[in-house]
Protein backbone atom coordinates (compact mmCIF):
# COMPACT_ATOMS: atom_id res chain seq x y z
CA UNK A 1 0.00 0.00 0.00
CA UNK A 2 1.23 3.48 -0.99
CA UNK A 3 2.64 5.54 2.07
CA UNK A 4 0.03 7.84 0.72
CA UNK A 5 -2.56 5.53 1.46
CA UNK A 6 -1.77 4.47 4.60
CA UNK A 7 -1.58 8.13 6.21
CA UNK A 8 -5.09 8.32 5.05
CA UNK A 9 -6.32 5.39 6.64
CA UNK A 10 -4.30 6.39 9.80
CA UNK A 11 -5.90 10.04 9.60
CA UNK A 12 -9.63 8.12 8.84
CA UNK A 13 -8.91 5.92 11.97
CA UNK A 14 -7.57 9.04 13.87
CA UNK A 15 -10.60 11.03 13.21
CA UNK A 16 -12.98 8.30 14.76
CA UNK A 17 -10.90 7.99 18.42
CA UNK A 18 -13.10 9.82 21.37
CA UNK A 19 -9.53 10.57 22.56
CA UNK A 20 -5.80 9.12 22.56
CA UNK A 21 -5.97 10.24 26.04
CA UNK A 22 -8.85 7.97 27.29
CA UNK A 23 -8.31 5.36 24.40
CA UNK A 24 -6.78 1.95 26.10
CA UNK A 25 -3.78 0.24 24.18
CA UNK A 26 -5.86 -2.40 22.54
CA UNK A 27 -8.58 -0.09 21.24
CA UNK A 28 -5.70 2.44 19.63
CA UNK A 29 -3.73 -0.46 17.89
CA UNK A 30 -6.55 -3.30 17.21
CA UNK A 31 -10.22 -2.37 17.77
CA UNK A 32 -10.10 1.12 16.55
CA UNK A 33 -8.47 -0.17 13.26
CA UNK A 34 -10.21 -2.85 12.66
CA UNK A 35 -13.76 -1.09 14.20
CA UNK A 36 -12.70 1.38 11.35
CA UNK A 37 -12.47 -1.14 8.09
CA UNK A 38 -15.74 -2.46 9.41
CA UNK A 39 -17.50 1.38 9.32
CA UNK A 40 -16.45 1.89 6.32
CA UNK A 41 -17.38 -1.41 4.75
CA UNK A 42 -21.46 -0.75 6.79
CA UNK A 43 -20.95 2.38 5.34
CA UNK A 44 -20.42 1.47 1.61
CA UNK A 45 -23.61 -1.00 2.00
CA UNK A 46 -25.50 1.49 3.59
CA UNK A 47 -26.46 0.26 7.37
CA UNK A 48 -27.11 2.17 10.48
CA UNK A 49 -24.96 2.63 13.19
CA UNK A 50 -28.19 0.88 15.16
CA UNK A 51 -28.01 -2.03 13.27
CA UNK A 52 -24.20 -2.45 13.85
CA UNK A 53 -25.12 -2.28 17.49
CA UNK A 54 -27.82 -5.23 17.19
CA UNK A 55 -25.21 -7.21 15.19
CA UNK A 56 -22.80 -6.96 17.55
CA UNK A 57 -25.14 -7.71 20.26
CA UNK A 58 -25.93 -10.96 18.54
CA UNK A 59 -22.44 -12.36 18.16
CA UNK A 60 -21.43 -11.25 21.73
CA UNK A 61 -24.80 -13.33 23.34
CA UNK A 62 -23.77 -16.29 20.87
CA UNK A 63 -20.08 -15.72 22.25
CA UNK A 64 -21.55 -16.20 25.78
CA UNK A 65 -23.48 -19.14 24.86
CA UNK A 66 -20.37 -20.89 23.66
CA UNK A 67 -18.37 -20.90 27.08
CA UNK A 68 -21.02 -23.23 28.41
CA UNK A 69 -19.50 -25.84 27.08
CA UNK A 70 -16.55 -27.60 28.55
CA UNK A 71 -14.49 -27.91 25.34
CA UNK A 72 -12.00 -25.57 24.74
CA UNK A 73 -11.82 -26.20 21.15
CA UNK A 74 -15.71 -24.50 21.42
CA UNK A 75 -14.73 -22.03 23.87
CA UNK A 76 -11.68 -20.46 21.36
CA UNK A 77 -14.86 -20.00 18.79
CA UNK A 78 -16.57 -17.92 21.38
CA UNK A 79 -13.40 -15.91 21.93
CA UNK A 80 -13.13 -14.96 18.68
CA UNK A 81 -16.40 -14.20 18.01
CA UNK A 82 -16.55 -12.06 21.55
CA UNK A 83 -13.33 -9.98 20.25
CA UNK A 84 -15.54 -9.82 16.85
CA UNK A 85 -18.26 -8.42 19.03
CA UNK A 86 -16.37 -6.08 20.63
CA UNK A 87 -14.95 -4.98 17.07
CA UNK A 88 -18.59 -4.50 15.94
CA UNK A 89 -19.09 -2.45 19.07
CA UNK A 90 -16.16 -0.05 18.19
CA UNK A 91 -17.62 0.33 14.61
CA UNK A 92 -21.29 1.20 15.30
CA UNK A 93 -19.59 4.61 17.03
CA UNK A 94 -17.34 4.55 14.47
CA UNK A 95 -19.49 4.46 11.80
CA UNK A 96 -21.58 7.10 13.41
CA UNK A 97 -19.01 9.50 13.55
CA UNK A 98 -18.39 9.26 9.92
CA UNK A 99 -21.76 9.71 8.84
CA UNK A 100 -22.90 12.03 11.39
CA UNK A 101 -25.80 9.75 12.82
CA UNK A 102 -24.90 9.87 16.74
CA UNK A 103 -27.91 10.32 18.96
CA UNK A 104 -28.04 9.86 22.16
CA UNK A 105 -30.87 7.20 21.84
CA UNK A 106 -27.62 5.54 19.87
CA UNK A 107 -25.38 5.17 22.88
CA UNK A 108 -28.14 3.93 25.28
CA UNK A 109 -28.90 1.39 22.96
CA UNK A 110 -25.34 0.92 22.93
CA UNK A 111 -24.97 0.18 26.87
CA UNK A 112 -27.97 -1.80 26.45
CA UNK A 113 -26.49 -4.32 23.82
CA UNK A 114 -22.96 -4.32 25.81
CA UNK A 115 -24.94 -5.04 29.00
CA UNK A 116 -26.83 -8.02 27.41
CA UNK A 117 -23.66 -9.65 25.60
CA UNK A 118 -21.94 -9.51 29.13
CA UNK A 119 -25.45 -10.74 30.85
CA UNK A 120 -24.95 -13.68 28.40
CA UNK A 121 -21.41 -14.61 29.87
CA UNK A 122 -22.63 -14.36 33.29
CA UNK A 123 -25.28 -17.22 32.80
CA UNK A 124 -23.60 -19.14 31.08
CA UNK A 125 -20.73 -19.37 32.63
CA UNK A 126 -22.82 -20.14 35.87
CA UNK A 127 -24.88 -22.63 34.05
CA UNK A 128 -21.52 -24.46 32.51
CA UNK A 129 -20.92 -24.81 36.58
CA UNK A 130 -23.84 -26.29 37.53
CA UNK A 131 -24.23 -28.74 34.70
CA UNK A 132 -20.92 -29.97 35.80
CA UNK A 133 -21.99 -30.98 39.15
CA UNK A 134 -21.53 -27.87 40.56
CA UNK A 135 -23.50 -26.01 43.00
CA UNK A 136 -27.37 -23.33 41.99
CA UNK A 137 -25.66 -20.89 44.60
CA UNK A 138 -23.13 -19.54 41.87
CA UNK A 139 -25.69 -17.76 40.82
CA UNK A 140 -25.86 -15.54 43.58
CA UNK A 141 -22.15 -15.03 42.73
CA UNK A 142 -22.68 -14.37 39.50
CA UNK A 143 -25.47 -12.09 40.62
CA UNK A 144 -23.03 -9.69 42.81
CA UNK A 145 -20.42 -9.98 40.07
CA UNK A 146 -22.54 -8.78 37.58
CA UNK A 147 -23.78 -6.12 39.94
CA UNK A 148 -19.74 -5.14 40.66
CA UNK A 149 -19.13 -5.21 36.38
CA UNK A 150 -22.18 -2.58 35.98
CA UNK A 151 -20.79 -0.19 38.87
CA UNK A 152 -17.50 -0.01 37.50
CA UNK A 153 -18.43 -0.12 34.06
CA UNK A 154 -20.59 3.00 34.78
CA UNK A 155 -18.13 4.86 36.81
CA UNK A 156 -15.42 4.10 33.93
CA UNK A 157 -17.79 5.50 31.15
CA UNK A 158 -18.47 8.51 33.23
CA UNK A 159 -15.00 9.58 33.93
CA UNK A 160 -14.12 9.15 30.50
CA UNK A 161 -16.24 10.96 29.30
CA UNK A 162 -15.69 13.63 32.27
CA UNK A 163 -11.90 13.74 31.30
CA UNK A 164 -13.24 14.49 27.49
CA UNK A 165 -15.88 17.30 28.47
CA UNK A 166 -13.72 19.54 30.85
CA UNK A 167 -10.76 18.78 28.45
CA UNK A 168 -11.82 18.82 24.89
CA UNK A 169 -15.31 20.71 25.70
CA UNK A 170 -18.46 20.09 24.81
CA UNK A 171 -17.88 18.59 20.96
CA UNK A 172 -15.30 16.10 22.49
CA UNK A 173 -18.25 14.85 24.92
CA UNK A 174 -20.89 12.71 25.61
CA UNK A 175 -21.58 13.45 29.60
CA UNK A 176 -24.52 14.08 30.73
CA UNK A 177 -26.78 15.16 33.49
CA UNK A 178 -30.02 13.91 35.20
CA UNK A 179 -31.99 17.60 35.20
CA UNK A 180 -31.67 17.30 31.27
CA UNK A 181 -32.21 13.34 30.76
CA UNK A 182 -35.31 13.60 32.99
CA UNK A 183 -37.13 16.23 30.46
CA UNK A 184 -36.50 14.83 27.56
CA UNK A 185 -37.71 11.57 29.23
CA UNK A 186 -40.90 13.82 30.69
CA UNK A 187 -41.66 14.61 27.40
CA UNK A 188 -42.12 10.84 26.01
CA UNK A 189 -45.28 9.06 26.42
CA UNK A 190 -45.18 5.02 27.32
CA UNK A 191 -48.28 4.77 25.26
CA UNK A 192 -47.41 6.36 22.32
CA UNK A 193 -43.45 6.34 22.48
CA UNK A 194 -42.91 2.82 24.14
CA UNK A 195 -39.10 2.52 22.58
CA UNK A 196 -37.94 5.50 22.95
CA UNK A 197 -39.33 6.42 26.65
CA UNK A 198 -37.91 3.29 27.80
CA UNK A 199 -34.53 4.23 26.33
CA UNK A 200 -34.96 7.54 27.84
CA UNK A 201 -35.84 5.73 31.23
CA UNK A 202 -33.04 3.56 31.23
CA UNK A 203 -30.20 6.05 30.52
CA UNK A 204 -31.73 8.34 33.05
CA UNK A 205 -31.11 5.74 35.76
CA UNK A 206 -27.81 4.87 34.39
CA UNK A 207 -26.54 8.55 34.35
CA UNK A 208 -28.10 9.05 37.95
CA UNK A 209 -26.20 5.88 39.28
CA UNK A 210 -23.16 7.65 37.88
CA UNK A 211 -23.64 10.47 39.57
CA UNK A 212 -24.37 9.02 42.79
CA UNK A 213 -21.17 7.09 42.74
CA UNK A 214 -19.43 10.50 41.91
CA UNK A 215 -20.87 13.33 43.21
CA UNK A 216 -18.36 16.01 43.40
CA UNK A 217 -17.67 15.73 39.49
CA UNK A 218 -21.59 15.92 39.29
CA UNK A 219 -20.94 19.22 40.83
CA UNK A 220 -18.19 20.38 38.51
CA UNK A 221 -20.58 19.08 35.50
CA UNK A 222 -23.82 21.55 37.25
CA UNK A 223 -21.25 24.41 37.80
CA UNK A 224 -19.83 24.65 34.47
CA UNK A 225 -23.38 24.47 33.14
CA UNK A 226 -24.65 27.21 35.57
CA UNK A 227 -21.83 29.19 34.08
CA UNK A 228 -22.81 29.24 30.23
CA UNK A 229 -20.93 26.00 29.72
CA UNK A 230 -17.65 27.92 29.33
CA UNK A 231 -14.67 26.09 30.30
CA UNK A 232 -12.16 28.45 31.72
CA UNK A 233 -8.72 27.65 29.76
CA UNK A 234 -7.15 27.26 33.44
CA UNK A 235 -9.58 24.34 34.82
CA UNK A 236 -9.16 22.71 31.60
CA UNK A 237 -5.57 22.61 31.93
CA UNK A 238 -5.31 21.73 35.43
CA UNK A 239 -8.08 18.44 34.81
CA UNK A 240 -6.17 17.23 32.72
CA UNK A 241 -2.85 17.78 34.42
CA UNK A 242 -4.53 15.65 37.31
CA UNK A 243 -6.10 13.35 35.68
CA UNK A 244 -4.37 11.96 31.99
CA UNK A 245 -2.86 9.33 34.54
CA UNK A 246 -5.81 8.24 35.88
CA UNK A 247 -7.44 7.50 32.53
CA UNK A 248 -5.47 3.97 32.58
CA UNK A 249 -7.45 3.12 35.70
CA UNK A 250 -10.78 4.38 33.83
CA UNK A 251 -9.45 1.55 31.37
CA UNK A 252 -9.07 -1.29 33.74
CA UNK A 253 -12.04 -1.24 34.13
CA UNK A 254 -13.65 -1.25 30.79
CA UNK A 255 -14.01 -4.58 28.32
CA UNK A 256 -11.10 -5.16 27.45
CA UNK A 257 -9.26 -5.95 30.71
CA UNK A 258 -12.16 -8.22 30.87
CA UNK A 259 -12.17 -10.01 28.36
CA UNK A 260 -8.38 -10.69 28.64
CA UNK A 261 -9.11 -12.37 32.11
CA UNK A 262 -12.30 -14.24 31.12
CA UNK A 263 -10.00 -15.91 28.11
CA UNK A 264 -6.69 -16.92 30.92
CA UNK A 265 -9.50 -18.25 32.64
CA UNK A 266 -11.18 -20.10 29.97
CA UNK A 267 -8.23 -21.98 28.93
CA UNK A 268 -6.86 -22.55 32.39
CA UNK A 269 -10.51 -24.22 32.33
CA UNK A 270 -11.51 -22.32 35.67
CA UNK A 271 -13.96 -19.75 33.83
CA UNK A 272 -16.11 -18.84 36.67
CA UNK A 273 -13.00 -17.32 38.89
CA UNK A 274 -13.75 -14.54 36.50
CA UNK A 275 -16.46 -13.73 39.42
CA UNK A 276 -14.02 -13.22 41.77
CA UNK A 277 -11.67 -10.90 39.59
CA UNK A 278 -15.11 -8.60 39.38
CA UNK A 279 -15.77 -8.87 43.23
CA UNK A 280 -11.94 -8.07 43.92
CA UNK A 281 -9.58 -6.39 41.71
CA UNK A 282 -11.94 -4.81 39.95
CA UNK A 283 -13.70 -3.42 42.80
CA UNK A 284 -10.49 -2.45 44.52
CA UNK A 285 -10.04 -0.19 41.50
CA UNK A 286 -13.58 1.06 41.58
CA UNK A 287 -12.82 1.91 45.45
CA UNK A 288 -9.39 3.48 44.24
CA UNK A 289 -11.00 5.52 41.16
CA UNK A 290 -13.73 6.99 43.41
CA UNK A 291 -11.78 8.17 46.75
CA UNK A 292 -9.32 9.48 44.14
CA UNK A 293 -11.87 11.34 41.30
CA UNK A 294 -14.49 12.95 44.03
CA UNK A 295 -11.30 14.47 46.14
CA UNK A 296 -10.06 15.89 43.47
CA UNK A 297 -12.83 16.80 42.02
CA UNK A 298 -14.15 18.71 45.18
CA UNK A 299 -10.23 20.25 45.27
CA UNK A 300 -10.61 21.89 41.72
CA UNK A 301 -14.70 22.88 42.76
CA UNK A 302 -13.25 24.72 45.73
CA UNK A 303 -10.42 26.31 43.43
CA UNK A 304 -13.10 27.59 40.73
CA UNK A 305 -15.36 28.69 43.53
CA UNK A 306 -12.77 30.51 45.15
CA UNK A 307 -11.66 32.23 42.26
CA UNK A 308 -14.65 33.48 41.54
CA UNK A 309 -15.35 34.87 44.75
Amino acid sequence: MPESAVASTDAGVEATYKSRDVEGFLDVHFYRKLGFALALFFARVKTTPTAVTFLGAAVGVLAGHLYFYRNLAINVVGMVLHVFANALDNADGQLARITQQGSREGRTVDGLCDAIVFASVYLHLSLRYVAGGGSAWIGLLAFAAAFSHSLQSAVADYYRHGYLFFVQGKSGSELDSTDALRKVSDQLNWRRQPWKKFLARFYLNYTGEQEFLAPQQARLFAEINARGGVIPAWFSEEYRLRNRRMTKWFNIMTVNTRMLFLFVLLFLGKPTWYFFVDLTLLNFVLVFVLVRQNRMSGDLLGEMESRSS
